[in-house]
Order: structure tokens, then C-alpha cells, then sequence
């Protein structure tokens, strides 16, 4: 079963290297502001961007860090993020392609460790938290952003059918108490979090994962019917767009 939504991931991302490298939502936002300046004060040696896409995390990673190592399940995400730090001459960065489940590498490997809407894919949550804890020397920064589900069910049980429409490898967007819990259970110690409200743009967040057009009107057709406190905590407009919540949780390897 893990092999089969490993490459469920990979197929869904691979032909979409290009959309995701070039996605305004990924390459921008005060998250990514945030991130850099907690990287900035950590200068580290060796990091890692988990779950990398367009790898705009890693680019940020690299302007800091002596060596970066961008991992991805899609060998095409992988090949664009390459290709992409050749061209702004980004020499510190090499690719990994991995499950963020079984990381190939030595405990305390890393002394910076990073991961941005990437978790909500992952199999099995909590084994991904772990191996990112036991690759991560003790005492070292890890910063985790990813959208997350309000902690009312109504709202979160729309959320999650929407963005399973959009993308059939969506396992879960997880509540900030999810979150927090999980990251205590593995290792980390929380320092910071932070929220951000993140404008989905209906029409570009459905080409850029491709979504078949009747799944494409299956989520119109929930955000139309759906009751009143939905629509007001997400925003939603006539077109489809939307707000999403973003959770940035600055935590320390215990």
C-alpha cells in the first residue's frame, strides 16, 4: 500500500514540475520571509528541504547554508529543481529522491531541517516527523509550514473533500493541535508558530494540478451548497477561489 501512494504521489507531481517551479503561491509569501530569517540567524552547514517541489525552499536554503539536499519523490520535480539551481547558479544544492518515511540517511545528519506543503502527502504522517527527527542533529532548527484544518469539523471535513477532488494524492490537512501533538511525540521541541491566510486562486490552483473537470465542478458544486460558517471562514468568491490557512511551527531537534 505505501509503494502504491509513493507513486500515486510521484505520478501526480512529475508532469507538473514545470507549473509548481513556476507557481507564484510556492516562490513567494510571508512564510518564506519568515523562514529566511530564521535561516539567515542559523547559517547552517548542511540542510535539507523535505518534500522539496519546485524547490523553492531549498533555493532559500542555499543562500545560507554551505550545502542544501532538495528531496523529492518525482524524479521530474527533482530534475526541474537541478536544472533550476544551475541557472541561478546555486552549486551547494544536490537531489534526493526519497519517501520523507525512509530518509537515506545517517542519524544527525542534518543541522537545518525544512518542510513546506509537503506533509499533507505524506503516508504516514508521524514516521515522516520521525525520520526527519532522527536525520536532524540534536539542538538544530526545523521549521515545518503546510496548509492546516480548522479545529471545527464542518470546516475541516470541507477542506479535506476539496482538496482531495482536486488531488487524489492528498492524505490529510492536519489541525494545528494535530500538528503540535505529533511534533512533541517525535522529538521536536515547538519554539514558535505562527498562521498566515493563504488566497487560492480557483482557476490557476486547478491547472496547476490538472484536476479532470468533473471533479474541477464537484468542488464548485460543494463550495455553492455549502453552509454559511464555511463560506465566511474560507472566503469563498463566486469563481471558486478561496482562503487557506497556513501553519509555520519553528521547532528545535530535542
Amino acid at each position: 500500500m505505501s509503494k502504491a501512494h509513493e507513486k500515486l504521489v510521484a505520478e501526480q507531481f512529475g508532469p507538473r514540475a514545470k507549473a509548481y517551479v513556476e507557481s507564484v503561491v510556492h516562490a513567494q509569501g510571508e512564510d518564506l520571509a519568515a523562514l529566511e530569517g530564521i535561516v539567515e540567524r542559523g547559517a547552517p552547514a548542511r540542510a535539507i528541504d523535505l518534500g522539496a517541489g519546485g524547490g523553492h525552499v531549498a533555493y532559500l536554503l542555499a543562500k545560507y547554508a554551505k550545502s542544501v539536499t532538495a528531496l523529492d519523490l518525482s524524479s521530474e520535480m527533482l530534475a526541474a529543481v537541478a536544472a533550476t539551481a544551475r541557472d541561478k547558479g546555486l552549486a551547494n544544492i544536490e537531489v534526493a529522491r526519497a519517501a520523507a518515511e525512509k530518509l537515506p540517511f545517517d542519524d544527525a545528519t542534518f543541522d537545518f531541517v525544512a518542510s513546506r506543503f509537503s506533509a499533507h502527502h505524506w503516508r504516514d504522517f508521524e514516521q515522516g516527523l520521525g525520520e526527519a527527527r532522527r536525520v536532524a542533529k540534536a539542538g538544530s532548527p526545523a521549521v515545518f509550514i503546510d496548509a492546516f484544518a480548522p479545529g471545527r469539523a464542518m470546516l475541516d471535513t470541507h477542506l479535506q473533500a476539496v482538496e482531495l477532488l482536486r488531488d487524489g494524492s492528498h492524505v490529510r490537512d492536519y489541525t494545528a493541535a494535530e500538528w503540535l501533538g505529533a511534533l512533541g511525540r517525535r522529538g521536536f521541541l515547538p519554539r514558535a508558530c505562527r498562521s498566515f491566510r493563504l488566497r487560492m486562486d480557483f482557476p490557476v490552483w486547478i491547472a496547476r494540478m490538472r484536476t479532470p473537470e468533473d471533479r474541477a465542478n464537484a468542488i464548485l458544486s460543494l463550495q455553492a451548497s455549502a453552509p454559511a460558517e464555511v463560506k465566511e471562514h474560507f472566503e469563498i468568491e463566486p469563481d471558486g477561489s478561496f482562503m487557506l490557512d497556513v501553519l509555520m511551527m519553528e521547532t528545535v531537534a530535542g
